[in-house]
């Protein structure tokens, strides 16, 4: 008996490795998401909350002028409350530099219940140079059926700062604006659809058959064929217990049920304002030839101080300015873009042409006039 192999089975033995090594190598890698990653219950939803209020202990920094009656009127129907009546006169004239107008906001969560504090924010809505160390007082926080969900006060927290004097001023962040941790306490409930009817609707983030396909077989295979129906390329509906226990269990379940992603479609996004360019996996390019040159402007001015004869009567000093104007156009260099199948190679493509990202902006505008960019472009 050999127990020696020979070099023929070695050999066989190394190629089946190098074989098996570049399937491991070249096999995509896939990973899955949670339905509740991708889709909501139609109904179970946060509502927003407004209000407006009064944050007072200012130290001289709140509503300067006489020129926002709202925060004469808003104390003075806040101290009438308290028992204490003002004239229209002496309201209109108060000088309340401790005293700002603010609008206060928060959203309510679904579900929230009598009881429950949330987190506010506080924005000033005067003149107010800073909300820093200032108290709101009691603020209803009204849905936008009028009716009052919950009640705001506390103290402000401002991650800021500042200081000025002798015409200087130093300023760190935000001053006229804050938040108050469990500022509000929910006063009303909200009542939502869960519980109506034999059935859930599921509202994906955004349209999309497959995904929409992808959900509806994940549900019907873990509870069963016809559980769930994809209705549209957005909307899912399930069948659902009508005990309430059951359903909150089947609704948890259900949530944590895995699929595979979809491919999305090639889109090219494009912020004008502050030249971001973010492209998906699926944006492709094909082969195309590109020339951009830069035509730059330049004005400067120089001043020239023209002063009279030293014999000269009448004569006064003139300051005049010397203008100068510069033209200046770079030379466009055509540049040939070879097809690019993948994001990789796109990237590459557009990073060979050494643009700066507000000119890329104009060339891939060109690209896809042009027929080579296979996406979507969306200005935002």
């Amino acid at each position: 008996m050999n127990l020696f192999p020979s070099l023929q089975t070695l050999a066989n033995l190394a190629r089946l490795a190098v074989v098996v090594l570049g399937c491991t190598v070249l096999a995509a890698p896939s990973f899955a998401i949670r339905i509740k990653e991708v889709a909501e219950i139609e109904g179970v939803r946060s509502n927003q909350l407004t209000g407006f209020g009064l944050v007072v202990g200012l130290d001289g920094t709140g509503d300067q002028t006489t020129q926002m009656p709202y925060t004469s009127q808003g104390l003075s129907n806040y101290l009438q409350q308290l028992g204490i009546t003002l004239s229209a006169t002496t309201a209109a004239s108060l000088q309340l530099k401790n005293v700002a107008a603010v609008l206060v906001t928060t959203q309510l969560p679904a579900f929230a219940r009598p009881g429950q504090t949330l987190d506010v924010n506080v924005s000033s809505l005067g003149n107010s140079k800073s909300l820093k160390g200032g108290t709101l007082i009691g603020t209803a926080l009204k849905g936008v059926d009028g009716e009052i969900y919950a009640l705001a006060q506390g103290n402000l927290i401002v991650a800021g700062a500042g200081a000025s004097a002798g015409g200087s001023k130093v300023q760190i962040n935000h001053l006229s604006a804050g938040r108050i941790p469990a500022g509000a306490q929910v006063e009303r409930v909200v009542p939502t659809s869960l519980q109506e009817g034999d059935s859930i609707s599921l509202g994906l983030s955004a349209t999309d058959f497959q995904t929409a396909r992808r959900v509806a077989q994940s549900i019907n295979r873990r509870f069963g064929e016809g559980s769930a129906q994809a209705l549209d390329g957005r909307t899912v509906k399930v069948r659902a217990p009508t005990d309430p226990n059951a359903r909150v269990t089947f609704v948890a379940e259900m949530e944590e049920l895995t699929l595979e992603p979809s491919i999305p479609a090639a889109k090219v996004v494009i912020n004008a304002r502050t030249g971001s360019i973010v492209l998906n996996q699926s944006v492709t390019l094909g082969p195309c030839a590109i020339a951009h040159g830069n035509l730059s402007v330049s004005i400067s001015s120089t001043p020239i101080i023209s002063q009279p004869n030293a014999l000269s009567t009448g004569g006064q000093t003139v300051v005049a300015e010397k203008a100068s104007i510069q033209i200046r156009q770079e030379p466009g260099i055509l540049i040939q873009v070879p097809a690019a199948p993948l994001l990789a190679d796109v990237v590459r493509a557009l990073n060979a042409l050494g643009a700066t990202p507000q000119d890329l902006l104009a060339i891939l505008q060109a690209i896809k006039a042009a027929g080579a960019l296979n996406a979507e472009l969306e200005v935002i």
